[in-house]
């Protein structure tokens, strides 16, 4: 069981995003021989690369930052002496994790907004709570996922070697 857990730990939005984008460009690739070789468009085909487009993005954001690999500004960083920067590093990693706890707040009301409506989408008849729930999981992977950074950051602080060392590798 650990070893899956583990698994999971390491690769879980990593292939969850591969099979998106594999979807995503077969079904856009089968679109565009469709249309200009065949004449013939497909009626559901945007409307799914779109909705699968929306769900990568999510899972994408999460896994962003699993690796810790989100855009920061470095310039804003720089600001900060040296010997304060790693605390300013936790700082942000916290913020984010509550942008990431209000974003799934927000999107919590949006699915249940829509789970009562009942809306479905027009080609593809999928219901939209479906669509929107890409940015509840999304977000609740990435608070996850910060959360990890906090402690990452918080054992840089324990031990500034590693930590620099880590830096020069990446």
């Amino acid at each position: 069981m650990k070893k899956v857990i583990h698994w999971l730990d390491e690769n879980f939005e990593l292939y969850i995003c591969m099979v998106l984008l594999a979807v995503f460009s077969t079904i856009l690739f089968v679109q565009v021989i469709s249309r200009y070789v065949f004449n013939n468009s497909l009626s559901w085909s945007e409307e799914l690369a779109r909705y699968l487009f929306i769900w990568l993005a999510y899972i994408g954001i999460s896994y962003g930052a699993k690796q810790m690999k989100h855009l920061r500004i470095d310039v804003f960083l720089n600001i900060f002496p040296q010997k304060i920067r790693p605390y300013v590093l936790v700082l942000s990693e916290i913020l984010v994790a509550i942008f990431a706890l209000v974003v799934v707040a927000a999107a919590y009301i949006t699915v249940g907004k829509y789970m009562k409506t009942g809306m479905k989408s027009p080609a593809n008849n999928v219901p939209l709570w479906f669509v929107h729930a890409s940015a509840f999981i999304g977000y609740i992977l990435t608070f996850i996922r910060q959360l990890q950074a906090v402690k990452v950051r918080i054992n840089d602080l324990k031990n500034p070697k590693a930590a620099e060392e880590e830096e020069v590798i990446q």
